[in-house]
């Protein structure tokens, strides 16, 4: 899939000036995560569980 097709979104925690943020895209096999100041870098991907995992231990954090 070409990543101008997904549907970006940034996080709520991301401030208004737009600095810092992350921006995620969920299809049914993965997450896909780049980089809103550049998107032109490459995104990482993630499969669905594994990003399960990450989320529930940044909460515990």
């Amino acid at each position: 899939m070409n990543t101008s097709e997904l549907g970006w979104f940034k996080s709520s925690y991301s401030s208004a000036q737009g600095d810092d943020c992350v921006e995620v895209a969920v299809t049914e096999q993965a997450i896909h995560v780049r980089d809103s100041k550049d998107v032109t870098r490459p995104h990482f991907t993630v499969v669905r569980e594994e990003w399960t995992r990450f989320v529930g231990f940044v909460a515990e954090v």
